[in-house]
């Protein structure tokens, strides 16, 4: 007679978290096994996960730490778990996260369901409308350095079940494994890359920043998304204070403030006499926000406004995604082929970046219509040397297939030289 589980997970609950991991993709973990490996076996694994999660005999491997570039220069260690650990991670987040999603507070917008980059810039957006001062700030190794103590300590404040308890200690305390193959244990942090990583992450800040701001600054209002956020002030006297709060109150969390990504911003555009630090402009989630020309279309006049748009750091990075692509050397591909390859990222980009100041995007959009002007240089031999002709044919075909690329369709079909 079998005995029964310690732990009721239902069978159900596993399946689920397998569709999400497949739809999510992502790499192999330590083991090198990739999701369609695992996949051979699906019914047979699946049920290995659920067993081990059930009887309290699953232990998680390794997280194979994986090295990968910042935009701004420098590298992060991300942190891959096995497929299976990334199943039976969803699994645990699944019965976990709906019982702190309920006290995140509205002002926090990563990782949550139904919240997005977007909102956050909308509420920033409408805010540097009313206050005239903000701390912009970043926190430095957010994953690298969550106290586990404190940690699970919120934890145990919303669950009392043990294999939820049970399960998250385990993963924040497996090894990682460097690049180098050598074995690192981990006694702080959460690998980013884990699946429940973010859930944990987030109600870490809840109560080191969220809860407290509301608690001891109640008339600053804010916004965080992950490690980012944004504290509006009436006065610079006020946004001093509230910044050196803040910067001891990460301390006392076993956290600190990045000193090179937090400043104190003045949000109307020209240099204030109180602005010791003479920042007007400041970049928040690839959006950078400062003064900006705009136009009231029933009065017809045109004024100055404090206004996000896609950053210079986010153009670039775009233009360098284009060229590690090397499009104008695919003359294998035809441009139906080279427009279903490029459409996905650049609709991406065109729903994100032009959700505001869209015009912004033109100057990079046009260099990516140069950029099939060289590809079509090398496409046909009679073009090879002949830029201008090829220019000409290319705007030609927009003109003629405006539908064709993604930035086609919203007019941006000028500037191919």
């Amino acid at each position: 007679m079998n005995q029964p589980k310690p732990f009721a997970i239902p069978k159900s609950l596993v399946w689920e978290a397998y569709k999400l991991i497949k739809a999510n993709k992502g790499g192999a973990g330590v083991d090198l096994e990739s999701l369609s490996e695992f996949e051979l076996n699906l019914s047979k694994n699946l049920y290995k996960i659920w067993n081990r999660l059930s009887s309290g005999s699953y232990f998680p491997p390794a997280v194979r730490g994986v090295e990968i570039p910042k935009k701004q220069g420098g590298s992060r260690l991300l942190g891959i778990p096995t497929v299976s650990d990334r199943i039976a991670q969803m699994t645990i987040k699944q019965m976990f996260e709906p019982l702190v999603e309920p006290h995140f507070l509205e002002d926090s917008y990563g990782y949550r369901p139904n919240k997005s980059a977007l909102d956050a810039i909308a509420i920033t957006r409408k805010r540097c409308w009313k206050y005239d001062w903000l701390i912009e700030f970043d926190i430095k190794g957010l994953f690298d350095n969550i106290d586990h103590e404190l940690l699970m300590k919120a934890v145990r404040h919303h669950t009392n079940d043990k294999c939820i308890l049970l399960y998250i200690e385990r993963w924040i305390k497996a090894p990682l494994q460097l690049p180098d193959g050598t074995m690192q244990n981990r006694d702080k942090g959460t690998p980013q890359g884990g699946v429940i990583s973010p859930v944990l992450s987030n109600l870490y800040l809840h109560y080191v920043f969220d809860v407290w701001m509301t608690k001891h600054h109640p008339e600053a209002v804010w916004c965080r998304y992950a490690d980012d956020g944004i504290c509006h002030c009436k006065r610079p006297a006020e946004a001093r204070a509230l910044l050196a709060g803040l910067k001891q109150r990460f301390i006392e969390c076993k956290l600190e403030i990045n000193p090179e990504k937090t400043k104190l911003v003045y949000c109307k555009g020209y240099l204030h006499k109180d602005n010791k630090h003479k920042n007007t402009s400041f970049t928040f989630l690839g959006y950078e926000f400062r003064a900006r020309g705009a136009e009231d279309t029933k009065r017809r006049e045109v004024f100055t406004s404090f206004l996000p748009a896609i950053s210079p750091k986010a153009k670039k990075a775009i233009l360098a995604r284009i060229r590690k692509l090397n499009v104008r050397n695919k003359s294998e591909l035809n441009l139906q082929e080279i427009a279903t390859w490029l459409n996905p990222m650049l609709r991406g980009w065109i729903n994100y970046y032009g959700k505001y100041t869209r015009s912004a995007l033109d100057r990079t959009f046009q260099r990516i219509n140069y950029t099939l002007v060289k590809w079509s240089m090398r496409k046909y031999k009679n073009l090879r040397h002949r830029k201008t002709q090829a220019a000409k044919l290319m705007e030609e075909t927009a003109r003629k297939q405006p539908y064709l690329f993604a930035h086609w369709k919203i007019g941006i079909t000028s500037a191919f030289i």
